[in-house]
């Protein structure tokens, strides 16, 4: 895996293996393609207690660590997902749900292990930006009612038949 300039790094307490292999699970292009342990005692534990793991989502490296809890994960840094068919769109916002993630308001979810996922309609923003202000408010406002994005109902809205 080449390194990129600027690579997302999560911080997890034990799971960062586990965390890495579901979301590879879920994602085409996606894989873990290295988990090193730290070989020397850290402030986070004994030798072998820290987990390095790289991965891949969508072919876009990542790196995830296991070293014991320090700050939870919130809604200030979340990963956004563009999706072109409502199929997909609930393909990936099922998957993240699975074995307790939470769904919260406008395509936003938490997965079982706290981070924030915004799963979005690809068109969402050619919508919301229509120069017509009233058909992009008509599907803001149809946005701010839902949990998972519904296109056919956005698309609606901004045509007016909904």
């Amino acid at each position: 895996m080449s390194i990129q300039k600027i690579t997302p790094f999560l911080w997890y307490a034990k799971e960062a293996e586990e965390a890495a292999a579901f979301y590879a699970s879920i994602f085409p292009d996606s894989r873990v393609t290295r988990v090193n342990t730290l070989p020397s005692e850290s402030p986070s534990g004994p030798p072998g207690s820290v987990k390095v793991v790289e991965f891949l989502l969508f072919g876009q490296p990542f790196v995830a660590m296991s070293a014991g809890p320090l700050d939870p994960f919130n809604h200030a840094v979340s990963f956004s997902v563009s999706c072109d068919s409502q199929a997909e769109l609930d393909r990936y916002w099922n998957a993240l749900l699975q074995r307790g993630g939470s769904p919260e308001q406008c395509g936003w979810l938490k997965d079982r292990y706290g981070l924030s996922w915004q799963i979005i309609p690809s068109i969402l923003g050619e919508l919301m930006g229509d120069p017509d202000r009233a058909r992009a408010k008509r599907v803001a406002d149809a946005m701010l009612k839902m949990v998972k994005f519904d296109i056919a109902a956005l698309q609606a809205a901004h045509a007016g038949t909904r």
